[in-house]
């Protein structure tokens, strides 16, 4: 894969794992988490439906499936963490997120998904702020064998997961 489509495919690089996670990464994580939506919001709808329906990089998502997309997996990433936080290390369930992105409810307006998108952060951000143990709890992921993935690794992952797909928007524009 060239450079170009590389910095398409990621346009804020790639996930890197923190080796240590702080007290001050977490609040700064959260603090994204939780406005997240209304930016992501704001740049999805300043996009025309040509520009939606176009996909990002060459053999890449159209606009509104990364919409569609962000909605699918910040519900996933919710439902993670509360198994985490009412069970032991639970080995969670993967799911097949290119094949979710070709449903028909990956047609469906935008609108749908950002609504999704802003009440699951709104449970989310709650769930995340009262959380006292970011080392001690967390799930198995099964594609990482028996990794423990502590949340506040996953939080990381996701706070750049949506820089990442916000980035997908902003290069339609």
């Amino acid at each position: 894969m060239s450079t170009d489509l590389t910095s398409l495919q990621y346009p804020v690089g790639k996930f890197v794992k923190p080796e240590t996670v702080t007290p001050a990464m977490i609040e700064e994580w959260i603090a994204y988490l939780e406005k997240f939506p209304q930016v992501f919001r704001q740049t999805a709808e300043s996009l025309s439906e040509t520009q939606l329906d176009s996909p990002y990089r060459p053999d890449g998502w159209t606009g509104r499936q990364v919409v569609h997309h962000i909605a699918d997996s910040h519900m996933n990433a919710y439902i993670r963490f509360k198994l985490s936080l009412t069970e032991d290390f639970p080995t969670i369930k993967p799911y097949m997120e290119d094949r979710w992105a070709t449903l028909p409810d990956s047609k469906l307006p935008i609108e749908v998904s950002l609504r999704i998108l802003e009440d699951v952060h709104t449970r989310w951000v709650c769930v995340l702020k009262d959380i006292k143990d970011w080392e001690n709890q967390g799930y198995y992921h099964p594609e990482f064998g028996t990794v423990k993935n502590p949340l506040g690794k996953v939080l990381a992952l996701y706070h750049w997961h949506s820089r990442h797909h916000l980035g997908h928007l902003e290069l339609l524009k």
